[in-house]
């Protein structure tokens, strides 16, 4: 059975939600390999993790050498490893980073790259992918035909399977050239932190628009976030209005999600926004106008204000948590 590369998405070897779903991908494809790229201190954990859903080799790629670059070394790296193991197909994260790894990939590669896949499943010819296109609106098929399929796959794809792997771990000397040390990090600063999932892989988004008023009522959208453990959202009208960050924002302009679950406060149902969130699997909406476009999309619609609504729902949801 062919080996299928998964690049470990992780924050300083605490490995994401999104790493256990390409693994149960891969295992579709063949022997699913995981790829952790990081200190070599921590690869002896991120493989127990990585092993309980399937992992049957473990790549660590020390990245002391990689560490205050941007992504071309990483790149560079999974080039190098595919050269020497030659994996039916390549899965990474659809991050922003994980993306502009897999493109530079490709080229290296000479291979054809499929992103923001929402499912992968095994064809005759190699894996074949489904994407979502034209805001949610159209769904394709696609399959590479040059090269070792490289894809990227957008969160909450699917439901990862704890399956038990060897999870065997094998060091990778990766060799670094000077070109791709040509753009440097400088500075970092930590994010803020919520304490809330992160929203492109949250489980539960619940997100605020317009109707929410002000960015003080915008409380009322967290409270009740909060009450689901969920992610909060807002569309681009709440973002132009200064209410929530840029970093918030749900749509074409902003991030792309699929939770399980997406809640839409007091939001329209513009195109923009719907392209950010139409491929979530249950989507409820809760506003005021009963001809919002939203209603047309949703599997279940609330005509009501949220400010009246929400609050209510709170007060149910923890009386069942008591």
């Amino acid at each position: 059975m062919s080996e299928v590369l998964v690049l470990v998405d992780h924050a300083d070897g605490d490995v994401k939600k999104p790493t256990y779903e390409l693994l149960t991908l891969a295992a579709r494809l063949g022997e699913p390999s995981a790829v952790f790229i990081g200190a070599a201190a921590q690869s002896a954990d991120v493989a127990a993790k990585v092993a309980a859903y399937g992992a049957a080799k473990v790549y660590a790629i020390d990245d002391s050498g990689l560490k205050g670059y941007l992504v071309a070394p990483k790149a560079e790296a999974l080039q190098q490893l595919a050269a020497q193991c030659s994996p039916a197909a390549i899965l990474v994260p659809s991050s922003a980073e994980g993306k502009e790894i897999a493109g530079r990939l490709a080229i290296k590669m000479d291979s054809g790259l499929i992103t923001d896949a929402v499912d992968v499943v095994a064809g005759d010819d190699g894996p074949v992918t489904t994407q979502s296109v034209f805001a949610g609106n159209y769904k394709v098929t696609a399959q590479v035909t040059q090269g070792t399929p490289i894809i990227t796959v957008k969160p909450n794809a699917v439901t990862p399977e704890q399956v038990e792997g060897a999870g065997t771990v094998e060091e990778f000397a990766a060799t670094v050239s000077e070109v791709a040390k040509g753009a440097q990090i400088v500075a970092t600063e930590p994010r803020k932190a919520s304490g809330r999932p992160d929203l492109t892989e949250a489980a539960i988004v619940v997100s605020g628009g317009r109707g929410v008023g002000s960015k003080e009522n915008f409380s009322v959208i967290e409270t009740f976030a909060d009450s689901l453990g969920a992610a909060v959202g807002a569309s681009r009208a709440a973002v132009d209005s200064g209410w929530m960050p840029h970093s918030y924002q749900v749509g074409q302009t902003g991030k792309t999600v699929s939770p399980q679950l997406y809640v839409a406060n007091g939001i329209s149902g513009a195109i923009q926004h719907r392209a950010g969130m139409q491929t979530s699997k249950t989507i409820v909406a809760v506003n005021k106008d009963d001809e919002a476009p939203i209603f047309e999309l949703v599997d279940f619609g609330v005509v009501g204000d949220l400010h009246t609504v929400l609050p209510a729902a709170v007060a149910k949801i923890n009386a069942r948590k008591g």
